[in-house]
């Protein structure tokens, strides 16, 4: 069994399909993956025995602005894109026997899969990339938000903006396979059966007429990295910290700052993550701690709470970790949706990143920090599967839709 992974983003796009691979390789299937050619994904998969086929130039210099490129060299970006896809996959996909495409801009995943009869298989890791009445469709960068309340409505218009963008290039490549012309681009993408890779306790799937979504559950790995000796030393030297830290994500000018502040008015100490924006400390208090890369499985149970900008990963690990949360989500992708669902549960508190101000930040960290909340967030944690990753493999191998 051959199988071929792909997707394009930050390291919380990589990450679940590196716990997949691994899930597949102890069933015994070969396995490559289509990622960015960032030198920390090559050495995250190179560490589990998996080809990098490179994609697309590195996701980390177009991350590491203080704000997203432009909506031209966004569109224009995006379109680059699709021409490498179309130039790479065809040898990538070669002898494999089934393409699994995760993240809407594998745009050319199903069709150069379809031209050499090759199962396709589409993934989301949150229900809200997903359409449906029961919610709007996630900001996309470089594209408007429409002033539309009516969520079918606002459906129709991202399907028309998804066309817009990529439809005359995907069609034109199609014609070129011999195959059919498509009318709408992100329903091809996803299929009328997309699998979703999020745990029913933190973002379950609400049934929707004409999409037969396979729920497996969250695709991670067991992170059992020892902390760092002076991480351990600074846990161990009073109360429990507040983390702070924004992963692939660069953050709005001052919120780090801000955290601070509003995390030491609450007499809390700080644990500042400096993740690819590379946050610093804002003073050298000896009550704050910078850190870089370490097991956040093993870190959020040892913390009070944990601010962050909303992403899959981190929200899911420190509702595991029933860590409370305080979530200051970018206007992108899914993290206006688990901040969502971080306050909806009561697991935490949410707020709007572009109104964001110390006070804020400090009614949100009273709500986080209360026994109320940290009694919720324990008792929900406990709740969570782990097989999510070893669902999906064996769906793989087994050849089961």
């Amino acid at each position: 069994m051959r199988v071929l992974l792909s997707t394009y983003g930050t390291r919380g796009d990589v990450e679940p399909l590196v716990a997949l691979a691994v899930r597949l390789r102890a069933l015994g299937a070969a396995v490559r993956m289509c990622a960015p050619p960032d030198e920390e994904f090559a050495k995250r998969l190179s560490g589990i025995g998996v080809q990098l086929v490179p994609v697309g130039p590195p996701v980390r210099e177009l991350m590491r602005g203080k704000s997203l490129p432009s909506a031209t060299d966004l569109a224009r970006y995006r379109n680059e894109l699709v021409e490498t896809q179309f130039d790479t996959f065809p040898v990538a996909f070669d002898g494999c026997d089934v393409v699994l495409a995760a993240g809407l801009g594998q745009v050319a995943a199903r069709s150069v899969a379809e031209a050499a009869g090759i199962r396709y298989v589409y993934v989301s890791y949150a229900a809200v990339h997903l359409p449906s009445p029961h919610h709007a469709p996630p900001p996309r960068p470089g594209w408007p938000k429409p002033e539309v309340a009516d969520n079918r409505t606002l459906w129709e218009l991202d399907a028309q903006k998804v066309n817009a963008q990529f439809g005359e290039a995907l069609n034109s490549h199609r014609a070129a396979l011999g195959l059919p012309l498509v009318d709408n681009v992100r329903d091809h993408i996803l299929t009328d059966r997309p699998w979703l890779a999020a745990d029913p306790v933190l973002g379950s799937w609400r049934e929707t007429p004409g999409l037969d979504v396979v729920q497996t559950g969250a695709w991670a790995l067991p992170d059992e990295r020892p902390l760092p000796a002076d991480l351990v030393r600074f846990l161990d030297a009073g109360t429990p910290p507040v983390y702070v830290g924004f992963g692939s994500m660069s953050p709005a000018e001052g919120i780090g700052g801000m955290a601070v502040e509003a995390i030491r008015a609450q007499g809390h100490r700080v644990l500042v993550s400096r993740g690819w924006a590379d946050l610093d400390l804002v003073d050298d208090g000896d009550d704050c701690f910078a850190i870089g890369e370490v097991s956040h499985q093993n870190l959020f149970g040892k913390v009070a709470a944990v601010v962050h900008h909303g992403g899959a990963g981190t929200t899911l690990t420190a509702a595991r970790a029933g860590a409370p949360q305080v979530v200051i989500p970018l206007q992108l992708s899914d993290n206006p949706y688990w901040a969502g669902q971080v306050a909806a549960l009561d697991l935490g508190a949410a707020l709007d990143a572009p109104t964001t101000t110390v006070g804020s930040l400090g009614i949100a960290l009273k709500t986080a920090l209360s026994p109320e909340t940290r009694a919720r967030a324990k008792s929900l944690g406990s709740r969570f599967r782990a097989a999510g990753a070893e669902v999906a493999a064996r769906r793989l191998v087994d050849g089961t839709r």
